[in-house]
């Protein structure tokens, strides 16, 4: 993530530490933004959606585990916990809370950018990678479905065709199971209706990923899908 996209919030009740710290990511072209109440913290994330968090433990009116607590319970914003306490940092590992980084006051300003910058690029690579394994979405309720992050414009029969297939991956079907899915009013289909769909649905995934093979014809027997 390129740092003159993110926003730093920092959350920390001595100002000139804070101030110091803001001035120092925003000459590395981060956006900040200070709070020094800990019953502030919660409310104004909910509301800016902050790229990653400098949060220190011992806070006016709210404790900072309190918060990341809370924090937690909604969102998966990179946190790193700052205290003043060397030992202290040994008992929230012991806790594994889970916190991305942790620091120890007083602290350089300049380290403090460095570790930001490295929370940053280690939480955007995860996420680049889990958006990468995630190769089908299917949404019932939208009746939308995306192939490699990219939307599939699908009939209503492809979709319950391709939600069946895809509910039950690896699992062969033969072409009457399909149709009895597909068309549960029993209306009168030939055979070959199956396949046609199965072929649309083939060229509508490979138009993504020319690829695609994730239909599997079973000879004599039916279809499966595999991701």
């Amino acid at each position: 993530m390129p740092s003159n996209q993110a926003t730093i919030l920092i959350v920390e009740d001595e100002p000139t530490l804070a101030q110091i710290l803001a001035e120092y990511l925003q000459q590395s072209s981060f956006q900040t933004h200070i709070i020094a109440d800990g019953a502030h913290v919660i409310d104004w994330v909910k509301q800016h959606s902050p790229n990653l968090i400098v949060l220190d433990l011992m806070l006016p009116n709210r404790d900072g585990l309190d918060i990341y607590r809370e924090l937690r319970t909604f969102s998966n914003v990179p946190v790193m916990m700052a205290t003043a306490k060397v030992d202290e940092i040994d008992r929230l590992l012991g806790l594994e809370l889970g916190a991305d980084d942790y620091i120890c006051k007083p602290y350089s300003a300049r380290e403090v950018v460095a570790r930001v910058k490295n929370v940053l690029r280690r939480t955007t690579a995860a996420h680049e990678d889990a958006s990468a394994q995630v190769v089908l979405e299917i949404n019932e309720e939208t009746m939308t479905a995306h192939y490699h992050q990219q939307p599939l414009t699908l009939t209503p029969a492809e979709f319950k065709l391709l939600s069946l297939l895809f509910a039950r991956q690896g699992r062969v079907f033969n072409r009457e199971q399909l149709m009895d899915h597909i068309y549960p009013d029993n209306r009168i289909v030939i055979d070959r209706t199956i396949d046609s769909h199965i072929k649309n649905l083939r060229k509508k995934l490979q138009a993504i990923d020319s690829e695609s093979d994730c239909i599997k014809s079973i000879y004599g027997v039916g279809y499966k899908l595999e991701l």
